[in-house]
């Protein structure tokens, strides 16, 4: 940055010195970064400094804003566990690295579920943030949202984000759907990485985001089979959307007939990937 530590400077002046940190680090999006880490640390939206670029940054804001540029360029940590929350459809998330930083992609498992009956029971495993759970409870009061995960440092994650947003979700810390009760409808954005993608993520990721929420063996399915294959003895559940890898539909797709599911269907992101994979089984 243009200005010696502590001295004031410009919003203008403070982003493009942290726009050339950022870029110069490799970053795919150094403007929209350095903005958000700049409104962050003056607790200002976004908007206004592109309505005020001569804003003050001055005293204390100038070294946070210093730590947090270091952090994204230097250290490659991601702008969601600088600022600690991430907006995910109609809700603002607490985020940290005990979980996943929810993605627009998986916004989509909310959508497909909102179209559940009234009243129906729904699970959500593998719940990370709780961000899925929590979403689907906001938008859809009606049904009984339970969320469950298999790392205890997740699922205190989850709970903080639904006793802060005051939505009434059952927590269950759980290994898949071993022991969590009958549920009808089952929503899950899976780690479904295979390892040998490990090389070709992004830093962000690889650094600073937990392994066991990313990776599932060789082919990135081992997750999905053993879910399905828990899915197949569980007949109550006629409704799953499952998140799944750019070119593993037809796959899952496969596996969920077996587990004795049928109109599936896909949901293709903004890319165009078929990325949510969805099912019903009629009995």
């Amino acid at each position: 940055m243009h200005a010696p530590l502590d001295s004031a400077t410009t919003a203008r002046d403070a982003l493009d010195g942290a726009i050339t940190a950022i870029t110069a680090a490799g970053c795919e999006t150094p403007r929209l970064d350095a903005e958000l880490l700049l409104a962050h640390v003056l607790g200002v939206r976004r908007e206004a400094l592109l309505s005020d670029p001569d804003l003050a940054v001055a005293g204390g804001t100038v070294r946070a804003f210093q730590d947090a540029v270091r952090r994204r360029s230097i250290e490659r940590e991601p702008v969601a566990y600088i600022t600690g929350r991430r907006a995910f459809r109609r809700i603002e998330l607490s985020v940290d690295p005990r979980a996943l930083i929810p993605r627009p992609e998986t916004e989509l498992l909310v959508e497909v579920a909102l179209g559940l009956g009234a009243g129906a029971r729904v699970l959500d495993v593998g719940t990370g943030s709780g961000a899925v759970a929590l979403a689907l409870k906001d938008e859809r009061h009606d049904l009984h949202v339970s969320a469950g995960d298999l790392s205890e440092p997740a699922l205190e994650l989850a709970k903080l984000n639904g006793e802060r947003l005051d939505l009434d979700v059952q927590w269950l810390h759980a290994d898949l759907l071993t022991d969590v009760g009958e549920f009808d409808a089952i929503v899950s954005n899976p780690p479904y990485i295979a390892e040998s993608e490990r090389a070709l993520l992004a830093p962000e990721i690889v650094r600073h985001e937990p392994a066991e929420a990313l990776f599932a063996g060789p082919d990135g399915l081992s997750c999905i089979r053993a879910l399905l294959a828990q899915l197949a003895e569980q007949p109550s559940v006629h409704f799953l959307a499952i998140e799944v890898g750019a070119g593993q539909a037809a796959a899952v797709a496969a596996l969920t007939r077996a587990a004795g599911f049928d109109a599936i269907r896909f949901e293709r992101d903004l890319a165009r990937i078929q990325r949510v994979v969805v099912a019903e089984r009629h009995r």
